[in-house]
């Protein structure tokens, strides 16, 4: 028998861990290298509604969908739309109150946990930053960790994200600000400590829409909200807008900076922008714990694709970053790992299952992105809440909604 291909993988996200774990079921060794120091380096985020055809379809290739069932929330399919006068525009409730749409919620932290308890020990290599990529002198892509320690692969996957170091090698695509920033705040232990917040928000997520701005919340299931400040900005006030007298569009006061250290300053810089909102919206922003932490939108050109380059692929946001307003990046990310380890399970020439995989990928990818795209422009209309109920009613009367 012929020796198996060596495959790296940069980056430990879900779509990372499934290619991992998918190769591992058909037999296939695969080593992952991640530059957090560890499973438990930082935050992981959110949480994820799982979609039947994506994200549950790649659990179920890898042998973890029962396992996902107990871990998942079903009930964190409810959905609420209000006006800034938090007045219900809409209220989907969840599966077991006849609601829901068949995309049942787990912690990001839950499912990375799922999927690196899947794999052999030693499968993730912890705490280690690639410094460079470059075709080998054999022709097999090479990478160069921050050590100096080089690896020579015969199949190299950039799943590293929205900034991926393996990208260059194929494209020379890079990723470009949507116009819309977020910033994200934390809200802890919720029904005992911000009991009339987490009536407001549900079981679910919650979308208040109002003044081409929004503020979203999401229930985790640790107790927790997250809280998403959206707001149409240009790129430099992500950097500065929560620690100068600005707003969005406006002109920083150098002369007059907060101290960016002022957690109570930039919460008001943050609520200044949305001052005639009903006082329990606001109160997501005011009542958040923490610091707050902007974050521009990025996206990468809708149909991005790249000529076949041997040995080398991407997946997840290293090859189509798009808006989270499609709901679809982890659910991609996922299936995308999961039909490149199915490409390379079923197809001995290398060339041959890369480019199958990339085939099926790019028009999918390009659909996605062109719905989130569109979907970034229908939230920041005058008219956003009257716009995304009407969406909601004729997804869910059709049998499914796509969040």
């Amino acid at each position: 028998m012929s020796a198996p291909p060596r495959i790296a993988i940069v980056g430990a996200g879900p779509g990372g861990l499934t290619l991992a774990r998918v190769l591992h079921v058909h037999g296939i060794p695969s080593t992952v290298y991640e530059l957090d120091a560890s499973a438990t380096a930082r935050d992981q985020g959110g949480t994820l509604d799982l979609d039947e055809e994506s994200g549950q379809r790649a659990l179920s290739h890898s042998g973890l969908l029962e396992a996902f069932r107990p871990l998942s929330r079903p009930e964190g399919g409810e959905l609420r739309l209000l006006g800034k006068d938090a007045d219900v525009g809409l209220h989907l409730p969840p599966p077991e109150d006849g609601g829901g749409n068949g995309r049942p919620e787990i912690d990001r932290r839950a499912l990375r946990d799922l999927l690196l308890g899947s794999l052999p020990e030693g499968t993730v290599h912890w705490g280690q930053k690639v410094r460079a990529v470059a075709p080998g002198p054999a022709g097999r892509p090479t990478l160069t960790l921050a050590d100096g320690t080089s690896v020579e692969t015969d199949v190299l996957v950039g799943a590293d994200g929205a900034w991926s170091r393996v990208r260059p090698l194929l494209s020379d695509a890079e990723p470009v600000y949507t116009g819309v920033s977020f910033v994200d705040g934390l809200l802890n232990d919720v029904d005992t400590r911000h009991p009339a917040v987490a009536e407001l928000v549900g079981r679910g997520s919650m979308f208040a829409l109002a003044d081409e701005k929004g503020l979203f919340a999401q229930r985790n299931g640790d107790g927790r909200i997250r809280v998403y400040a959206a707001v149409k900005a240009p790129e430099e006030w992500s950097r500065s807008g929560l620690t100068d007298r600005s707003g969005p569009g406006g002109p920083a006061d150098p002369a007059d900076p907060a101290d960016p250290a002022d957690p109570a300053a930039a919460r008001k810089r943050l609520l200044d922008l949305f001052p005639d909102w009903d006082e329990g919206l606001r109160a997501l922003i005011a009542d958040s714990e923490g610091p707050l932490v902007a974050r521009p939108i990025h996206a990468l050109p809708i149909g991005h694709r790249w000529d076949r380059v041997p040995g080398v692929t991407l997946l997840g946001d290293a090859a189509h970053l798009m808006s989270p307003f499609a709901g679809a990046g982890a659910n991609l990310a996922m299936l995308d790992g999961a039909e490149l380890a199915l490409a390379l399970a079923a197809h001995d020439d290398l060339e041959t299952a890369l480019n199958a995989y990339e085939t099926a990928m790019f028009p999918r990818a390009e659909e996605a992105a062109r719905q989130s795209a569109d979907h970034l422009v229908d939230f920041f209309q005058p008219d956003a809440l009257r716009i995304l109920r009407d969406a909601f009613i004729t997804m869910t009367a059709a049998g499914g909604a796509d969040r």
